[in-house]
């Protein structure tokens, strides 16, 4: 009853007209600048964060969450209209749903998609209520040793999922990790990587990095590989589903949130895993299977959902134990530390006010999406016809505006331009964005709980393992990191034949 209690409370905030108006703007620019092409949730959220810093914190992070919701829709929308996913997570619609859309069945997709977030999302949203209490009082008795590993599982689970191999995922992490580094030294005070600039000296702001990387990096991605006509946009009708899509789409949105909000519960790094579960556990129950590759509508409607149960997932994590395991959460996580707040165990004591009103805004977010998306995805559609040069430029002045005023400094604005550069370098190369966005928010934390471990331990090892949890996440970390030798190592079926 307790977390109940709360919930309400969190209403009264989120419900106030106020609050209201900034989620339902949250949304409405979420999904606007979502639904533009190669822009993904993660990016739109970096590129909009500016717009929050007038506000109060909890009308920011109200207005935060109505971005992150309506920027997954437009991401999935660009997906399945032009197969332009915006992120790794909006894969999985483009499969089932840009074949809908080719043969004119792209409103039934788009509405199929919008519902799809709905309930995956209020789903994951009451397991977030009911579970993030008991994680946030588990985790006050997490020490060091257990902090530091549970980051090394993050690590090495977003470097394992992402990316055509590995060793690629583990160099994006590098990156990031080296990023991380600029600055002084939070234990000694001694300057690292500054080049004895003082401007370095408080390190690389996470918001520079997040959209320096996904923004200026796509914007120069796309303009070395810009075509000179721009393709013809897919017509989107009326967005609506008759009694036989309903029938077959609505175990797909329940089952969704049952695999989607675990992955995103814990640090395994978002929703690429579970969306392509979600594809691959209906694709055997499906009574239709000879329209699978061809449009079949439960491919796009269970990984919605799983993508946005997942999502509701990744506050637990952030929220009780300040880990983002995603690109978004690890903006929201630079957005708490603009405003002092530090993400958890004890934030759920310290700021009660600001998490609930921020949980109960999840559930309006929701609402405000499905009644805003669905008779506006015509409208998004329109805005697709934006040619490129023009679209991206855009994104390249929205993108030196934030940084700017992220610090007011020039060299933020050359800080912006490099790390576009690498994140040129990493598209050209194959290597994924995501891990070098998380080794620059978790790095610095890493190296701070592992020196912390070692003083505890007066520099042996084995202070790192010599709890119970901490030792159970290194056995996943190493189950995680010995799973494909042994899948090899294992024999095919059909092989002896």
């Amino acid at each position: 009853m307790n977390a109940l209690d709360s919930l309400m409370d969190g209403f009264g905030t989120a419900l106030t007209p106020l609050n209201l108006l900034w989620a339902a703007v949250g949304v409405l620019l979420g999904t606007a600048i979502g639904v533009l092409p190669g822009i993904g949730p993660a990016m739109a959220v970096a590129l909009l964060l500016p717009v929050t810093y007038g506000l109060d914190p909890t009308g920011a992070f109200i207005m935060f969450a109505g971005i992150y919701y309506g920027a997954m829709f437009g991401g999935s929308t660009t997906s399945i209209l032009l197969n332009t996913p915006g992120e790794s997570a909006a894969v999985v619609a483009a499969m089932e749903g840009n074949p809908m859309a080719k043969s004119g069945r792209g409103a039934q997709a788009l509405a199929a998609a919008a519902i799809g977030h709905f309930a995956g999302g209020m789903v994951g949203t009451l397991l977030l209520v009911a579970l993030a209490p008991t994680v946030a009082d588990l985790a006050v008795d997490i020490g060091a040793p257990d902090y530091f590993a549970i980051m090394v599982l993050a690590f090495i689970a977003v470097t394992s999922v992402l990316g055509s191999s590995r060793i690629r995922g583990m160099a994006s992490l590098l990156i990031g990790l080296t990023i991380g580094l600029v600055g002084l030294d939070r234990m000694t005070g001694q300057q690292r990587l500054t080049f004895g600039s003082l401007q370095l000296a408080d390190g690389v702001d996470v918001v520079i990095v997040a959209v320096g990387l996904f923004a200026i990096g796509e914007a120069l991605w796309v303009a070395a590989h810009l075509r000179r006509r721009p393709p013809d946009p897919i017509p989107v009708g009326r967005p609506w589903l008759g009694r036989a899509d309903v029938r077959r789409t609505w175990k797909s949105w329940v089952r969704g949130p049952f695999i989607g909000f675990p992955f995103g519960a814990i640090p395994a790094g978002g929703a690429e895993i579970p969306t392509f579960l979600s594809y691959v556990t209906e694709k055997r129950l499906s009574k239709h299977k000879d329209e699978w590759g061809k449009g079949a509508i439960e491919g796009v409607a269970g990984p919605e959902s799983a993508a946005s149960a997942s999502a509701a997932g990744t506050l637990v994590s952030m929220l009780t134990l300040g880990l983002p395991t995603t690109a978004v959460a690890a903006v929201m996580l630079a957005a708490f530390q603009q405003y002092g707040i530090q993400p958890g165990p004890l934030l759920f004591e310290r700021e009660p006010d600001l998490v609930w009103g921020l949980i109960a805004s999840l559930f309006v977010g929701m609402v405000l999406l499905l009644a805003l998306n669905l008779p506006l995805a015509p409208v998004w559609a329109k805005l697709l016809r934006i040619p490129r040069p023009y679209l991206y430029a855009g994104i390249m002045f929205f993108a030196a505006v934030g940084a700017y005023a992220v610090g007011g400094e020039v060299i933020d604005l050359v800080i912006l331009l490099v790390i576009g550069l690498i994140g040129f370098g990493m598209r050209r190369y194959g290597l994924p964005v995501l891990p070098a966005v998380i080794g620059v928010i978790l790095g610095p934390a890493a190296e701070q709980q592992l020196r912390r471990a070692l003083q505890i331990s007066d520099g042996s090892v084995t202070g790192l393992a010599d709890t119970p949890f901490s030792v159970i996440v290194y056995a996943v970390v190493v189950l995680l990191l010995a799973w494909p030798l042994v899948r090899k190592a294992l024999p095919r079926k059909g092989a002896g034949t």
